[in-house]
């Protein structure tokens, strides 16, 4: 017996029981890269301005 189909959106299914955590889909690999290089590249403008100003 098959399930219902679910529904797209990021609605829970109708008969889901409340009270089991629901978890995000994880990251798309561009997405993921792309959090990296802007975390990379806060990390070498803190350390160039504290070489600049020390």
């Amino acid at each position: 017996m098959s399930a219902p189909h679910e529904p797209l959106s990021g609605e829970p299914p109708l008969n889901a029981d409340p009270e089991q955590p629901r978890y995000e889909p994880p990251p798309s690999v561009g997405k993921l890269l792309l959090w990296v290089l802007l975390f990379v590249l806060a990390a070498v403008v803190v350390v160039a301005g504290g070489v600049y100003l020390s």
